[in-house]
């Protein structure tokens, strides 16, 4: 069997000598996703994600810096790879019932994340917002959470429009790591 070139250091055999007829399909594989798949349509049902995270490392809760009235963190289900969310740690839905200090807080994570992701992903850009209550489209309605897409000039494709799919170049642990270690301390 012929193999690609360095898979034979992981043992590994090229696509075209398994059975079936090759067609037009390109795949993108994701296995990373199979833990949304078992978890069911309602991962999220039961407890708030964002009161969870703290209580967690933050390799497993994927949060990439603690501060002293809100945190940092991965989001679960990315836009773009590096997307991140600033949350109070308090349990609060909405932003007119945040703290001062909450709001400086998260204003001030919000730029440190900017000016990390410039340095770790090069980003052209950001989305940055928060969606206040369900019928605004917030995933956890009842947890205040800011959201920061990095985005790049060349970041646009037919997969979220034509296949309703987002390609995600890294995995979140990866992208975790990057994102920590370049944090300032």
């Amino acid at each position: 069997m012929s193999q690609e070139p360095g898979a034979e250091d992981a043992g590994l055999t090229a696509a075209s000598e398994f059975a079936g007829v090759p067609d037009e399909f390109q795949r993108l594989w994701t296995p990373h996703r199979m833990a949304y798949i078992q978890a069911g349509p309602e991962p999220l049902a039961d407890d708030c994600p964002f009161c969870a995270a703290p209580g967690k490392r933050d390799e497993d809760g994927l949060i990439v810096h603690r501060g002293t009235h809100a945190y940092v963190l991965l989001n679960l289900f990315p836009y773009n790879s590096g997307h991140l969310l600033v949350c109070p740690y308090r349990h609060i839905a909405s932003y007119d019932d945040a703290t001062v200090h909450e709001v400086a807080e998260i204003g001030a994570l919000t730029q440190t994340a900017m000016r990390v992701l410039r340095s770790v992903s090069r980003c052209d850009g950001f989305n940055i917002g928060m969606n206040q209550g369900a019928v605004a489209g917030a995933g956890v309605a009842a947890h205040l959470h800011q959201h920061i897409v990095p985005r790049w000039a060349t970041d646009a494709n037919f997969f979220p429009i034509i296949a309703k799919t987002k390609a995600l170049p890294q995995l979140l642990g990866e992208v975790r790591e990057a994102v920590a270690g370049a944090w300032p301390a």
